[in-house]
């Protein structure tokens, strides 16, 4: 009776540990169609412009305000957007899951941290705390995620917003 006992402990275990894993991995994420408006920049005055995109794939969950990937590629030379939008110089992209194979965090990192690639503010507070980020890389490659900007990063802390943050929701 020990033996089975032990082994159905183990073979629950297995089971909840390939749920949770498929649940991170797969489970909560869907597929983004594109509207036509998904790739959109700041620019310096603040107004916000859609960009020429083509070939977008975009994946979201609405477990977590992060979890916003995409790709897509753009014929606007990297120098044009560099004078016209507004950088993001803390960017760090995120992980997208292997399965999301356009989107690469360690080759986008490395390409912003060797100046192959530029980041720009695509909207700040997409929600609040959060900024959706657009690198595009010099060949025209461009990614998407979401990233938790300074005045998140206090407020999700527990502390008050910062002089210059908007009010944080009531929730």
């Amino acid at each position: 009776m020990g033996k089975f006992l032990a082994a159905l402990i183990v073979v629950c275990a297995l089971a909840a540990g390939a749920g949770i894993y498929y649940m991170q991995v797969y489970g909560y994420y869907e597929e983004v169609a594109a509207q036509g408006d998904d790739v959109v920049l700041t620019r310096v005055d603040g107004t916000v412009d859609t960009i020429p995109f083509d070939g977008f794939e975009a994946i979201d969950a609405n477990s977590s305000p992060i979890r916003y990937r995409a790709c897509f590629t753009t014929s606007e030379p990297q120098e044009d957007l560099a004078a016209t939008y507004q950088p993001y110089p803390r960017a760090e992209p995120l992980t997208a899951p292997r399965w999301f194979d356009c989107f690469d965090a360690s080759e986008v990192g490395e390409a912003l941290q060797q100046g192959e690639a530029k980041a720009f503010l695509s909207v700040a507070n997409v929600v609040y705390g959060i900024d959706r980020i657009a690198a595009v890389m010099s060949d025209g490659r461009g990614f998407v995620w979401h990233q938790i900007n300074a005045c998140g990063e206090v407020v999700f802390d527990g502390r008050t917003a910062p002089d210059g943050c908007p009010p944080p929701p009531d929730s």
